[in-house]
């Protein structure tokens, strides 16, 4: 099993790519994601692959990370997706905004992929939800990314408490004047000055 090729690109047109690795060329089938990621002709590369065998042919997909390799790998599973199908999603979608679809049953955005269908995504839909529960790669990626930005304004929120604390204010009553103000995309400063500004304006 070929799982990580590393060599030089040496021909490289859409979806297929042809990479020397000490003098053996692998010829490479890639979603539109990794081109974009990969460098130019003559350039060394890295790709996490995935080797198909069938009765009649062996096909050798290429991936520029590891986690489309896992999409790619996840969704050959679901009945009616084939190779083809997976590499065309994840050309038009990458892996953060797949899982996002999925886990938000958003048919519309998946329908404007080529090759899916209305059934086609309500069955990706239905199947990959329960596959990435699985999947300890995209679910927690968009999960994560969410986590990560209510920490950062938390850690916000906390910063100007205390900035109000050290004014003279009370922690219970900084914490009320902070949860008058709309904290999405704000400073600590700006938080602060909204805080005061709502407090002498008798709000």
């Amino acid at each position: 099993m070929i799982g990580r090729l590393q060599g030089i690109i040496i021909e490289k047109q859409a979806p297929e790519l042809l990479l020397d690795v000490h003098g053996v060329g692998y010829e490479i089938q890639a979603p539109l994601s990794t081109f974009v990621a990969l460098g130019k002709v003559g350039e060394p590369a890295v790709l996490h692959t995935h080797l198909a065998v069938r009765e009649d042919a062996q096909q050798l997909f290429g991936f520029s990370d590891r986690e489309q390799r896992t999409l790619f790998r996840t969704l050959i599973k679901v009945s009616g997706v084939g190779p083809k199908l997976a590499l065309a999603i994840l050309s038009g979608m990458d892996v953060n905004a797949f899982a996002q679809c999925v886990h938000q049953e958003d048919v519309a955005a998946l329908t404007k992929l080529p090759g899916v269908g209305k059934k086609t995504a309500e069955r990706l839909i239905v199947e990959m939800r329960d596959r990435l529960k699985e999947w300890q790669a995209p679910a927690p990626l968009w999960a994560a990314a969410d986590h990560a930005e209510q920490v950062a304004q938390d850690q916000v929120l906390a910063e100007a408490e205390t900035a109000l604390v050290a004014l003279g204010y009370k922690p219970q009553d900084a914490a009320k004047m902070l949860n008058k103000v709309a904290a999405d995309g704000l400073s600590a400063e700006d938080l602060i000055r909204q805080a005061l500004r709502n407090t002498l304006s008798g709000r």
